[in-house]
């Protein structure tokens, strides 16, 4: 009997771990389980022909990750909920998704590509020394390590788009070609400096965007991915070059202040307008 009752006690202790384990593996953060965004697929750009192409435009534009608008690129700074910031995404893409990225010091055709340290490099995180003080030889001594990623220091992303007209569509259309991240830190010198960092191809990383969602501030239940961000326009941005004879060059080296701000507008205006003339009412 004795043997009985230790036998039925050991087969309740070891049920009730067993319960538990299995508790413990199903806590779930949340009512459902997501899995709409984990396995959504951004949706394929419609097939464009050299010769429906009739206009088009290239233009180079700021989104400024400081404006209300474009908060949700910019939070969360560490990763929280299954949520990246858009930095916080490329990075994990490039390490660990195959995603390329490309040298932004020479140019923005996309030509030379660098690894996931030198884009680590780009954004602040290099070797630097410092002096510690080392209780066996009772004296200060340098010591070299490494600083972190500054992915919270990236306030800008500069976008390279193409405005077009297609004529088998009667439409006037955009197609992003790439981002790059514009890091915004204070120098040896004690100066604001801005530095783009790399760029990414943006049809290749469609389906790493299209994968991670942004917060929705007005409804937790309809999250919206990166791509969705980006190919339904919802960001605030300003222009801040067009494609010229001059090597491209941008608004800055021409104009500034209040000009700058008319010149930007007045190449925005130019592509309204020249969709708009092409209808008659």
């Amino acid at each position: 009997m004795r043997k009985l009752f230790f036998s039925f006690l050991s087969l309740a202790f070891l049920g009730f771990g067993f319960s538990a384990t299995v508790e413990a593996q199903h806590v779930l953060d949340n009512i459902y389980v997501k899995e709409h965004m984990a396995n959504h697929r951004p949706v394929p750009y419609p097939s464009i022909r050299e010769a429906d192409i009739m206009w088009s435009k290239r233009v180079w534009r700021i989104i400024d990750l400081r404006e209300k608008m474009n908060l949700p690129m910019y939070y969360p700074t560490t990763r929280m909920d299954d949520r990246f910031s858009l930095i916080g995404l490329l990075l994990h893409g490039i390490q660990y998704e195959g995603l390329t990225a490309f040298s932004a010091k020479s140019d923005d055709e996309f030509k030379i590509r660098i690894s996931y340290e030198e884009a680590q490099q780009e954004m602040g995180a290099t070797m630097d020394t410092t002096e510690v003080f080392n209780p066996a030889s009772n004296r200060m001594e340098q010591v070299i390590f490494q600083r972190d990623v500054r992915s919270d220091e990236v306030k800008q992303i500069l976008v390279k788009e193409v405005w077009f007209f297609d004529r088998n569509y009667s439409r006037l259309d955009v197609r992003i070609l790439g981002i790059c991240p514009i890091r915004e830190f204070v120098n040896e010198n004690g100066e604001i400096t801005k530095r783009q960092t790399f760029w990414i191809y943006y049809p290749e990383a469609r389906p790493l965007l299209a994968r991670h969602e942004v917060f929705n501030a007005g409804n937790d239940a309809q999250r919206r991915s990166f791509d969705d961000i980006f190919i339904k326009r919802f960001f605030g941005s300003y222009i801040v070059k067009e494609a010229n004879v001059y090597n491209n060059r941008g608004i800055q080296e021409y104009a500034v202040g209040v000009e700058a701000m008319l010149e930007s507008n007045r190449i925005r205006s130019e592509i309204f307008t020249f969709e708009h003339d092409l209808w008659e009412f």
